[in-house]
């Protein structure tokens, strides 16, 4: 029989243990990056965030004796049940030492409460969901994450495999540096050039004056764009919104490309600067100081991760991505940028996919999605 006990998370000193046991976990790991804490706190609803305006969460936190092991959180997606037409649950922030007992208590638990909701089909992790971040990883631990991606110890796959889950899709990073450009811009650029003289696209940057507008824009060009995606629940207005404030401060707008046709906004490609490095710097704090170093080292900051580049579905198959990716390629190099990161591309996503692999860039790293149930 288990001595692991599981409780849910009531009290503000059981938050803050919630909050703090990666700390614990990764303590001594060169590749884990903390999370920002104030962030947190919203992700898994400790404070009001847009997301849990329709969705429900419970955290729950895993003790062997007095020893805090492990954490979890049940997650109710309303949108993605509304969305995808299916009742669904999620799991999500699972971390646990590497024990059999810890991650079937854990899980445990989520089962129950979501059956309780009379969801019996399970996913994730999704920490809350899709749009933040996404899968555990399985091939790739030999380099930190880049920025807003997962990170987990090795043993986490067989954790859940055991328990039961099964893989439900495959997420990818690809790599890409500035050395390789030159035989690549040879191969696709000419083309970039016709698809956008022959459709009559006119690239921009974003728009400084209204920059808001235009983040806010984008990312109603994502919700659009991927709305056909395996597994997707788009973001409400309130989410948009929210996303574009956090975005207006994060982004370099040289890094934001625009394609409009007939003055039409159809794509937008987004790139950030990798922040894990100074994140880890300042250890996720914020606070006093900790965003004012964060904002002065990105000029530092030689990597960047492309995070979308999506097309309004009617404009997918004519290149636009392409020239988007291709105007983005000046500003990144003028603002000394060595190494591009594509993440996440679903496996089930075959044109990007295939876009990636013709252009030379190298997958570094799987995140995996599981499903659990009916």
């Amino acid at each position: 029989m288990s001595n692991v006990v599981v409780v849910p998370v009531s009290t503000r000193r059981q938050r803050k243990q919630f909050l703090e046991f990666p700390w614990q976990l990764y303590r001594g790991d060169p590749n884990w990056v903390p999370p920002i804490r104030m962030d947190q706190k919203e992700l898994v609803g400790y404070r009001p965030h847009p997301f849990y305006l329709r969705n429900q969460v419970q955290t729950f936190l895993a003790f062997r004796g007095n020893e805090l092991c492990g954490r979890i959180a049940a997650i109710l997606n309303q949108v993605h049940i509304d969305f995808q037409k299916e009742r669904r649950g999620f799991f999500g922030f699972f971390e646990c030492v590497d024990d059999q007992q810890t991650a079937n208590a854990l899980l445990d638990a989520v089962r129950t409460w979501l059956a309780e909701r009379d969801i019996h089909a399970i996913r994730g992790p999704t920490s809350p969901g899709m749009n933040y971040v996404w899968g555990t990883l399985i091939e790739g631990f030999d380099s930190p994450p880049t920025f807003m991606m997962a990170y987990n110890p090795p043993y986490y796959a067989r954790l859940l495999e055991t328990y039961g889950f099964r893989k439900a899709q495959d997420l990818y990073a690809f790599w890409a540096n500035a050395d390789m450009l030159p035989a690549s811009m040879a191969k696709h650029w000419p083309l970039a050039d016709q698809i956008a003289q022959r459709y009559n696209i006119r690239v921009r940057s974003i728009d400084k004056r209204r920059f808001r507008q235009d983040v806010r824009d984008f990312l109603e060009i994502y919700n659009r764009s991927m709305a056909s995606h395996w597994g997707f629940s788009p973001m409400c207005p309130e989410e948009l919104d929210h996303m574009a404030r956090v975005l207006r401060y994060l982004l370099i707008p040289e890094l934001v490309v625009a394609a409009e046709i007939d003055g039409r906004l159809v794509g937008m490609c987004l790139a950030l600067p990798d922040y894990n490095p100074a994140i880890k710097q300042i250890d996720g704090r914020l606070l006093p100081f900790g965003f004012i170093r964060l904002l002065l080292g990105r000029r530092r900051v030689k990597k960047v991760r492309v995070l979308a580049a999506n097309v309004l579905p009617e404009f997918q198959l004519m290149g636009v991505a392409l020239v988007l990716l291709k105007a983005m390629t000046p500003p990144a190099l003028e603002y000394g940028i060595r190494e591009v990161e594509y993440s996440w591309i679903a496996e089930s996503n075959l044109l990007s996919r295939g876009s990636l692999e013709k252009g030379g860039a190298k997958r570094t790293k799987t995140y995996r999605v599981y499903d659990y149930g009916p």
